[in-house]
Order: C-alpha cells, then structure tokens, then sequence
C-alpha cells in the first residue's frame, strides 16, 4: 500500500476539492478513502456525507485518517463525536471517541466545558470491550487529560472512577489512562503551562 506521508503529499499537489473527494471515496481502496479525507474541503462535508462514510468504515486506520484529516475540521465534529458513541457498529462507535481526541488535540480556544461534556460519553463507551472502541475511549481521555492542570485531574478522577467498575474492559481503560496521565513527563509539562 501508498504509505501517509506519500498520500499526504499527493493531497497537497491535488489541494482541496469536494467533488474528487466524493469520486474517491466510492472507489473502496485503502488509499483512495484516506486521499478523499486529506483534499475534502470540511467547509463542503454534509452530516449526511459524515454518516455515509462513517458508516462505511471497515478498518481502524480508514476511521482514524478520516477523522483526524477532515471530520475534526467541520462544524459538525461535537455533535457527531456524541452521537457516534453511542452506536453500536465497532468504527462508528470508534469515529466518536477518536474525534474527541482529536479535537482534545486540535481544538486550542474551546474550553473545559466543551470537553467535560464528553466525560459521560467516555465513562459509558469504557464498558465496551471490543479492542479498537476501548483503545479510542482510553485515547479520547488521555488527550483530554493532557490539555491543562485542571482537565487533567477530571479525566484522572473518570479513569479512577473507571478502575472501580466490574467491567474488565473499563479496568483496562482506567490503567491505560492513569498510566499516562500521572506520569511524571506529563505531569512536569502541565506544570510548565
């Protein structure tokens, strides 16, 4: 296969363009859908553009492409990160929480507030124990958790909580997430901010 950054710089000689976009996705190659995500314009994506193509996900890597190069730029991304937790399809579910990490990530001027809605989300996808969702939740509260000093200590109090659950899939959450988010490299960098 094409590897990213080869595909990166083929999206940056093609730039943005909806209409190929749309062409490329329906060709259902590997790297004909992770191209379509880097030249769409996120201005252009429909909810119903992001449903059709969350919903033709088939493997993580496709998911994450996707969500990472084009769905975390829409007005969209919030409500769709909600709405998508809560399916029940393996990588649309995994599309919720990996657009939570990324705009935990990409999404400098939002404030706590805006993240702290997703912690009921992050608590109820850690019960699920299929490895790509629980990897996606325990990644959506790790980059929430390395934001600031303050959504730090929330996402280390949801992983706490999270560690006490009778949920094999929840405990592992709970240790991914403390692991990271207490460590020293992390803690010593929120002190820097």
């Amino acid at each position: 296969g094409v590897r990213i950054p080869d595909l990166r710089m083929m999206a940056r000689d093609i730039g943005r363009d909806h209409q190929l976009a749309l062409a490329l996705w329906n060709v259902p190659v590997r790297e004909t859908r992770i191209l379509a995500s880097m030249i769409d314009e996120p201005g252009a994506v429909t909810r119903g553009q992001m449903e059709n193509w969350a919903g033709s996900f088939d493997t993580w890597e496709i998911c994450d492409q996707c969500c990472m190069n084009l769905f975390r730029k829409t007005a969209e991304a919030p409500a769709m990160a909600l709405a998508w937790s809560r399916r029940r399809e393996e990588y649309v579910k995994r599309a919720g929480y990996v657009l939570m990490a990324a705009l935990a990530v990409h999404h400098k001027e939002a404030n706590d507030v805006f993240f702290e809605r997703f912690f009921p989300a992050i608590r109820r996808g850690a019960r699920d124990d299929r490895r790509y969702v629980k990897k996606a939740v325990s990644w959506a509260l790790r980059q929430t958790g390395k934001r600031n000093p303050g959504l730090n200590q929330a996402a280390i109090a949801v992983a706490e909580d999270l560690g006490q659950r009778d949920s094999p899939a929840a405990r592992w959450v709970a240790r991914d997430v403390l692991r990271e988010l207490t460590s020293d490299k992390i803690q010593q960098r929120l002190r820097q901010r």
